[in-house]
């Protein structure tokens, strides 16, 4: 999960949308792609290549400088969008657009249920429209900077069936949201909390199964590589747990993105293990071992229920917030901006903008508890495959290397960008630590995999 998609989770919480959460975009975006090394054919072993021995990430003066122009623009790129997204919401709401839908929705119907599946769809579409310019310059910064090679018309294709799928799920929440609000107006905020949990985690249940296919092809892992899959049981096996072969997927990431990457989607039995085509081609399968180990990791250590239940208190936190700023919004501006009541349909945008606001401002900390969870990925990924693979520290450094490298990533990020952009470990953390974590010549006893 990224941080657009961590912004999506407190968001759908709170007001059911924005246009992040279908993307499988624990991917990471590179730049132009490196000379790929053909994916091995099945059948055949795959050798790492001898490299040299790195113990600090150190990336060329010409990648080093792109690198730095990329992140500047990304960094810029963010604000200015979290800035317009917040004039969006206030220019609906100065020009009581939402309320002009509101209207709308009352003259069709006097069933209030009808209302929302009017209303709802009518105000996501045109947030989303409204941000379409913010969109666009997003996927132009990836192309101009290799991290894309998505067409324009592939591109508009996807944006146009993520915004289905948000309103889809959108319609539902603002529904649920003020119906509680109308039952309970002094605790809609528990109520409304308690009823969203659940359903997203239907949603993400049903992610991989039905959303994530929308946008790539996934085919079983065992069947494009099958001596992939007999090293991947081996390291399984290490660690304790069973899982089976027709959990691990790849997906043809390459034909939109550059950058490597694999991730864990669903739970129970929607679970999976997913690798990107770039992982297996660039990287070479005793990297991609070491991937899964760090996937694996997630799994074992119960991130996953972790981070949920810490982004459900975040989330309680703000839904509580949100219900002592509303009745002083609606004091000061609700005549302005036409809107009766917090029941009131016409109210989205301002609980919209108020939630958007917490989420920006809480992303540091939310940035640094997810960093903890990756690190802690990254050293049960090492001690996991030790012994398995061999030379394993450096195989890891190497990984983490390349990806830095291709993904244009800041070299030095000082603790500002660190704390607003980074919800991995840096890579001049993760480098180090790969190359040098080795409590095994020490006498030591690893912290995870005895």
């Amino acid at each position: 999960m990224t941080m657009r998609q961590l912004q999506f989770l407190l968001l759908l919480c709170l007001l059911a949308t924005t246009l992040c959460l279908v993307l499988p975009a624990q991917a990471n975006p590179t730049n132009s792609p490196a000379p790929q090394a053909p994916a091995p054919p099945s059948g055949e072993t795959v050798t790492q290549p001898s490299q040299d021995i790195i113990l600090e990430y150190s990336p060329p003066p010409a990648e080093y400088a792109r690198a730095k122009a990329r992140s500047t623009a990304n960094y810029r790129h963010f604000f200015v969008n979290t800035l317009y997204g917040l004039l969006v919401l206030l220019v609906l709401l100065r020009w009581r657009v939402a309320a002009s839908f509101r209207n709308l929705a009352e003259r069709v119907s006097s069933r209030r249920s009808v209302q929302v599946i009017i209303f709802a769809p009518l105000i996501l579409l045109t947030i989303a429209v409204l941000g379409i310019p913010s969109d666009i310059w997003d996927h132009s910064l990836n192309l101009a900077f290799g991290r894309s090679v998505q067409s324009w018309p592939v591109w508009l294709t996807d944006w146009i069936t993520n915004e289905i799928v948000v309103l889809i799920i959108g319609t539902v929440f603002v529904a649920i949201l003020y119906a509680v609000i109308r039952r309970s107006p002094r605790r809609w905020w528990l109520y409304f909390w308690t009823a969203s949990i659940p359903l997203l985690l239907l949603v993400f249940f049903l992610q991989p199964l039905v959303i994530d296919p929308l946008f790539f092809t996934f085919k079983p892992l065992a069947a494009a590589q099958p001596l992939l899959v007999s090293e991947i049981q081996k390291v399984t096996h290490r660690a304790g747990i069973e899982i089976p072969s027709d959990r691990f997927f790849i997906m043809n990431a390459s034909s939109k993105q550059t950058g490597m990457n694999a991730y864990v989607a669903g739970f129970g039995a929607s679970k999976r293990i997913v690798f990107s085509d770039n992982t297996i081609a660039k990287a070479g399968a005793p990297a991609a071992l070491f991937v899964f180990g760090h996937e694996t990791g997630h799994y074992v250590l119960w991130h996953i229920p972790k981070e949920t239940a810490i982004i459900s208190t975040i989330i309680l936190v703000f839904l509580f917030i949100g219900y002592r700023l509303a009745p002083w919004m609606l004091a000061r501006w609700g005549t302005q901006w036409g809107i009766r009541d917090l029941g009131d349909l016409a109210s989205f945008p301002a609980l919209f903008f108020v939630a958007s606001l917490l989420a920006f401002f809480a992303m540091p900390a939310i940035n640094a508890d997810r960093r903890h969870f990756e690190h802690e990925a990254d050293r049960y990924g090492l001690e996991v495959i030790h012994g398995i693979v061999a030379n394993s520290n450096q195989v890891a450094a190497h990984y983490f290397e390349k990806s830095g490298e291709l993904n244009l990533s800041e070299p030095d990020p000082n603790w500002f960008t660190k704390a607003w952009f980074w919800d991995h470990p840096p890579y001049t953390e993760r480098v180090h630590f790969a190359a040098t974590y080795d409590p095994w010549s020490k006498g030591e006893q690893p912290k995870y995999v005895k």
